[in-house]
C-alpha cells in the first residue's frame, strides 16, 4: 500500500490493558496550572522503569474546570490499580500541592475509586476542613498562599497502553519533521497521551536483550546503523533515521483514532518530505489482546 509515495506496511501495533486516571488541575492563572501539570507528569514515559506514563492531554478553560479556573487536564496510566494509587498520591503531593494557587479535581465520573486529597489533607495538621458537594467530597489544607483543595478520590478506568507507530525516513530532519506533524495531529484527539519527550521516542526496544538482566533491548532491526550486521533488519539502505511514536488512551477506539490521525499527518507529509514508510512494533500478537492494524487504519480514514 502506497500513500502520497509512503509505503504502509502491513503490520500492526499490539497494544495492552492498562489501569487510567484523569486528574484536572487549576490555578489561578493558565501557567500555573501547566507548571503543575508539567512537574507531575515527568518522568513518566514508560512503566518498564517509571512506575506509569503520564502527560497532559488538554488545556482547560475556566467554564471546563469544576471551579471556574483555567486548568490542564492530565492522564496518568500505569499497569495495576495498586500501583496508579501509589503513582498519583505521590505526584500530587510532591508536584500539585506544591505548585502556588493549584487546585486538583477527578476528571472522570465513574469508577473504582482511589485516593486524591484523601491522605494528602494530613498536610493540614489538624487545620484541613471537608465538605461535601453533590456527594462527592472535598478537603481544604490550608497552605501559605491561602488553601489548597482536593477532591477526596478520582476514579480509575480501564485503558490501553502501546499503541504505536514507526516513521522511516531518508534523514534526521525529515525524522523529525514528519513526526512533529503527527504528534500535532494526534494531539487533537482526546483521551489520549503520547508520554515520550515531545511525543516522539529515537530508543525503541524489543522484548530481551543478550545480557539476562535486561527484560528490553534496543530495536535493532529499526536501528540504521545494524543495516547489513543484523540478519533480521528491516531497513533498506536508504531510511537513515526512525522514530517512534507511543500512545496509550482511554479505549481502544481512542488509540485507533490516534494512530489513523497520525499516520494520516505523515500521509499529507509524504515521500516529498522525506517519509518512507510507516510501520508499527509487535509481538507477535503475544503481548497484548489489541492489535491496530496500519492498512486497516488507512481504509477506514479514506475520503469516500
Amino acid at each position: 500500500m502506497i500513500r502520497n509515495g509512503v509505503a504502509i506496511d502491513e503490520s500492526f501495533a499490539e497494544a495492552f490493558p492498562m489501569k487510567a486516571v484523569r486528574l484536572i488541575i487549576t490555578a489561578h492563572e493558565p501557567a500555573w496550572a501547566r507548571h503543575a501539570a508539567v512537574a507531575a507528569t515527568g518522568f513518566a514515559t514508560s512503566v518498564i522503569a517509571c512506575g506509569c506514563e503520564a502527560a497532559i492531554e488538554q488545556d482547560l478553560a475556566p467554564e471546563q474546570t469544576p471551579d471556574g479556573r483555567p486548568g490542564v487536564a492530565v492522564l496518568i496510566f500505569s499497569m495495576s490499580g495498586k500501583e496508579l494509587a501509589k503513582q498519583v498520591e505521590r505526584r500530587v503531593g510532591q508536584c500539585v500541592l506544591t505548585c502556588p494557587t493549584t487546585a486538583v479535581y477527578d476528571g472522570i465520573a465513574e469508577g473504582e475509586a482511589i485516593p486524591l486529597g484523601r491522605n494528602l489533607r494530613f498536610f493540614g495538621d489538624g487545620w484541613q476542613i471537608s465538605k461535601v458537594i453533590g456527594g462527592r467530597r472535598y478537603w481544604r489544607v490550608p497552605v501559605m498562599d491561602g488553601e489548597f483543595v482536593a477532591e477526596e478520590s478520582c476514579r480509575v478506568v480501564k485503558g490501553v497502553g502501546g499503541g504505536n507507530l514507526l516513521l522511516l525516513a531518508r534523514d534526521t530532519d525529515a525524522a523529525l519533521r514528519s513526526a512533529e506533524a503527527a504528534v500535532a495531529a494526534m494531539r487533537r484527539v482526546p483521551n489520549v497521551i503520547l508520554p515520550f519527550p515531545g511525543g516522539v521516542v529515537r530508543s525503541g526496544s524489543k522484548v530481551g536483550s543478550k545480557y539476562a538482566n535486561l527484560g528490553a533491548s534496543t530495536n535493532d532491526a529499526f536501528c540504521p546503523g545494524l543495516v547489513g550486521l543484523v540478519p533480521h533488519s528491516e531497513l533498506t539502505p536508504e531510511v537513515r533515521c526512525v522514530m517512534e511514536i507511543v500512545i496509550d488512551g482511554l479505549s481502544e477506539a481512542d488509540v485507533a483514532a490516534a494512530m489513523r490521525a497520525g499516520i494520516a499527518a505523515g500521509i499529507e507529509r509524504g515521500a516529498a518530505g522525506g517519509l518512507l514508510r510507516i510501520s508499527a512494533g509487535n509481538y507477535g500478537g503475544k503481548l497484548g489482546p489489541f492489535h491496530f492494524h496500519l492498512r486497516k487504519l488507512v481504509a477506514d480514514g479514506a475520503t469516500p
